[in-house]
């Protein structure tokens, strides 16, 4: 299919001028158009043999968040860069069911063809923003700052952490070379909270913070007098988070973290951490229903 060339040419031609994650979005989203057409789409290709100009609606079928509009709209331009999408809402907008969303006007081969490829990144990163949102809203007036994971969709880690943000969350770590975080199995290789956290003083420059990841108010004792500049409070109870907190009395930024739910963040909101993160946010939440309807020729 022609796309394909297209694609690889537009990519060669302006990486160079492009930003650094300008460039990694597009090669991600052209990996999974790849993926849904490896050869052609067999479909439309035996329906209509040449351009047909047309118009599709994206419609909302679910009250939530909408995020990822940019990455809907790249996803059908780096298969034709004619493709016009019309926005009705942007990113971060709380839509309902039954809103018009957009209108994708174009080559009816290439709505088709791009659709499911579109609507999945846009359902997903929605889907997140939705779920950190209503976190968020239940965090207000805690002072607690909430915080994604890596515990990401390999290769979407940047749709994904994206998401996160327009729900109103913020990133921990990208990757890890962003930053020291010294868990468990660290500590274990070090021989000990005091080892690792003097090797990794050692080693790293002195513009990185060392976090800790503790289980119990002895390891908390640990990472104070080793000096770390975050303490995670790892799956504690909200009663050892206070004590913890009481015990760090400042010297260290608090994070919490583990199996946190809109059910339990009422008992999490007055420990006096300073974060929170979630790996739910990123590996748990559903996808908002979003559904490309209506098409006709035009």
């Amino acid at each position: 299919m022609a796309w394909r060339k297209h694609a690889e040419d537009y990519w060669k031609k302006s990486e160079s001028r492009r930003k650094p994650m300008q460039s990694n979005r597009d090669r991600l989203i052209l990996a999974a158009l790849q993926e849904d057409i490896p050869t052609e789409d067999i479909s439309i290709n035996a329906i209509l043999t040449g351009y047909t100009k047309g118009k599709a609606e994206l419609l909302c079928k679910q009250d939530g968040i909408i995020a990822g509009l940019d990455v809907f709209a790249r996803t059908f331009a780096l298969l034709d860069d004619t493709i016009e999408v019309f926005f009705h809402c942007q990113d971060g907008d709380a839509v309902k069911s039954g809103d018009l969303l957009a209108e994708v006007i174009g080559d009816i081969r290439v709505i088709l063809s791009g659709e499911r490829t579109a609507l999945n990144y846009l359902q997903r990163m929605s889907g997140i923003a939705t779920h950190t949102r209503k976190i968020v809203n239940l965090l207000e007036g805690s002072g607690i700052t909430l915080l994604d994971t890596r515990k990401t969709t390999p290769n979407n880690r940047i749709f994904e952490k994206y998401a996160v943000k327009v729900g109103g969350g913020h990133n921990h770590r990208f990757s890890l070379s962003d930053g020291v975080m010294l868990k468990d199995n660290h500590i274990a290789a070090a021989g000990g909270i005091k080892q690792a956290v003097a090797a990794a003083r050692e080693y790293a420059s002195f513009v990185h913070k060392i976090e800790v990841e503790v289980e119990n108010l002895d390891m908390v004792k640990e990472a104070l007098e080793a000096r770390a500049d975050i303490i995670m409070l790892d799956n504690m109870t909200p009663a050892d988070m206070k004590e913890a907190v009481r015990l760090i009395d400042g010297c260290a930024l608090v994070e919490c973290s583990g199996n946190l739910t809109a059910e339990n963040i009422a008992a999490l909101r007055d420990t006096g951490v300073d974060y929170l993160s979630s790996g739910a946010l990123t590996h748990s939440s559903a996808i908002l229903d979003l559904s490309l309807k209506n098409l006709e020729r035009v």
